[in-house]
């Protein structure tokens, strides 16, 4: 990251924190497409943040018609309600209850099938195989102290990716995509550092600057 992008960070993000507290304080409708979810306070926000967006428009590329899909740690859903409405057969999961009731909500609304689990990464998926997977991970170091803060913050010794990388690649196989997205606000040389010890390899498959920070979406296969 830049020094003048750590200057303007340092100066708005105050502002910036009390704006988002101020706007998410009630529910917040988000629509892609025809798709529309409501998006309840204690979950992590696709309206003001970029990651949510760009992997929509990454996925509605893909071909998904009659495709097992995954997406791990699910937030508000749309990412699934998307897939679902592409033809895929979607399981979507999270440990926050409240994104997983309104998700719940949310596809009975849209009229889209999707299969929904409280599951800590694999642990109540253990031994299903998915065509494909997606992640949009907690980027921050630093530890978490709610469910809610679990969607941004990765534990100060990177815990959460610790423990993805550590089983992940009992799901990926020649037959098999899997897609996480990272902010160049991510420290992504340990994270790659984390993937490696786990005989797994990032490779970017797409790359775009939106508002000044730059995101990639990795393709991530065993070595």
């Amino acid at each position: 990251m830049s020094k003048l992008r750590n200057t303007i960070k340092r100066i708005t993000q105050p502002f910036l924190k009390t704006g988002l507290a101020y706007y998410y304080r009630k529910p917040r409708k988000y629509k892609y497409q025809e798709i529309e979810v409501l998006v309840h306070p204690d979950v992590f926000p696709p309206h003001l943040t970029l990651s949510t967006k760009i992997l929509l428009d990454f996925i509605v590329e893909l071909e998904l018609q009659y495709k097992t899909f995954l997406e791990l740690g699910c937030g508000s859903g749309i990412i699934s309600l998307l897939a679902s409405k592409k033809g895929a057969t979607v399981t979507s999961t999270d440990i926050n209850e409240t994104a997983l009731e309104f998700l719940e909500k949310a596809s009975f609304q849209n009229d889209l099938k999707i299969n929904i689990k409280k599951s800590n990464l694999f642990e109540n998926i253990e031994g299903e195989s998915f065509e494909f997977i997606v992640i949009n991970p907690p980027y921050y170091p630093k530890k978490p102290k709610n469910v809610k803060e679990k969607a941004w913050f990765c534990g100060e010794d990177f815990e959460y990716f610790k423990n993805l990388f550590q089983q992940l690649p009992n799901y990926i196989s020649t037959d098999n995509y899997v897609y996480m997205i990272l902010s160049e606000d991510c420290e992504i040389n340990t994270i790659t550092t984390i993937a490696s010890k786990n005989q797994l390899i990032l490779t970017p498959v797409f790359k775009t600057t939106k508002m000044g920070e730059k995101n990639t979406i990795f393709q991530i296969t065993t070595t």
